[in-house]
């Protein structure tokens, strides 16, 4: 008997032991997207992208909760608050619509959560203040976008605009930065229309733009919504240069666009035509390599803005991981404030859009190599212009 309990009793230290040692902690992030709704066009690609990051970032396991937010911002805010909640995240990454993403800032700041924005706006992330402190932006600013575009309209000879964009924050901020620029160049925009994204007709104010009888047309919108002015142009016989902005580059756009959006001129990131870069583009490597690796599971000519977008994001974040550690454990304040502050540290990191220099004045930290003008030719995204 004194043997059995003996046993009983060491059996019992060595399990009350193991019991006691606390597991490693699992880095936990949380992504908002939009898989359904008007810009789901966007939000697939972005999820086929997230399903291939590592299941591990600098030997601590990861778990990603991603969530639908539907294309709707009020949606977005209540997934928000899920995962800081609820899901206790270390990070949140997207959302990937500009409304959605503004919406968001106030629940990462009281959470004091570092959030990831896949979405363009500047706005976003400026002006710095209590509340974008903990917010970061992978796509480039729509000024770096304009500034391109308003260079090869330049270039080739455009005198006279026309402007049709979202009734929302994209179609402001796209507004904002290209009419300023436009104006530095030269070139009057001598039509301005906005139109939402769940219409079905723009006949309206396509009528009004084409008896400005302008030499080029730029619509700002994004995704399959994007279409729909572009096709009204064409119905109606317009024959001047159309241009779209990044927010097309997906395969929706492509197929519901058809041969109206042929010929197409749009800013975009160098990841989207990265087989067609010149070989002394600085992105060209690391661009290559994730269209090769995103290509080689989901097909050919698969590669878009927000795949590379979504990869961007990871890229940061890994490289930011290894030294929050230092500061903190996983699911601790610690550790979420340690990996704010590693993200606004973030230097001379190579992304397939661009190179990243971030600082506490900006959240972005991409410059000029972050974009070039690509064209669409036999309904397959080309480079064009510049990088």
């Amino acid at each position: 008997m004194n043997r059995i309990a003996s046993a009983y009793l060491t059996f019992s230290a060595i399990a009350l032991s193991m019991w006691s040692v606390p597991a490693a902690a699992q880095i936990r992030i949380g992504v908002d997207i939009a898989v359904t709704g008007p810009a789901a066009a966007i939000g697939a690609p972005t999820k086929n992208a997230i399903l291939l990051w590592p299941k591990e970032i600098a030997g601590q396991k990861v778990e990603y909760i991603i969530l639908d937010d539907a294309s709707d911002p009020t949606n977005a805010v209540r997934n928000a608050r899920k995962l800081v909640s609820e899901e206790k995240v270390d990070l949140i990454v997207g959302p990937n619509t500009t409304p959605a993403a503004l919406a968001m800032l106030e629940v990462a700041a009281a959470a004091e959560t570092p959030m990831v924005a896949l979405a363009a706006s500047a706005s976003i992330v400026e002006p710095q203040d209590a509340k974008r402190a903990w917010v970061f932006k992978l796509p480039q600013n729509d000024s770096h976008m304009a500034t391109i575009l308003t260079q090869h309209m330049a270039d080739n000879g455009i005198k006279t605009v026309a402007f049709i964009g979202f009734a929302d924050a994209y179609g402001d901020s796209w507004w904002r930065e290209f009419s300023h620029l436009a104006e530095l160049r030269k070139i009057k925009v001598v039509a301005g229309e906005r139109y939402n994204r769940n219409d079905t007709s723009v006949t309206g104010q396509i009528l009004k733009i084409m008896s400005a009888q302008p030499d080029a047309v730029l619509i700002a919108a994004s995704a399959t919504p994007a279409v729909l002015p572009q096709k009204t142009l064409v119905e109606r016989g317009y024959k001047g240069r159309i241009y779209q902005t990044h927010g097309i580059a997906t395969a929706d756009f492509l197929k519901v666009g058809g041969k109206d959006v042929e010929g197409t001129f749009f800013p975009t990131g160098p990841a989207v035509v990265a087989k067609q870069l010149p070989a002394s583009n600085p992105v060209r490597k690391t661009a290559l390599d994730f269209t090769r690796r995103y290509e080689a599971v989901y097909g050919a000519d698969t590669m878009t803005q927000f795949a590379a977008d979504a990869w961007g994001a990871y890229m940061l974040v890994a490289n930011a991981v290894p030294q929050a550690l230092k500061s903190g454990q996983p699911g601790t304040r610690q550790f979420r404030a340690a990996l704010r502050n590693a993200l606004e540290n973030t230097h001379d990191l190579t992304i397939p859009q661009g190179v990243v220099n971030m600082n506490p004045k900006d959240h972005v930290g991409l410059d000029q190599r972050s974009r070039v003008m690509g064209r669409i030719v036999n309904n397959k995204f080309t480079y064009a212009y510049g990088g």
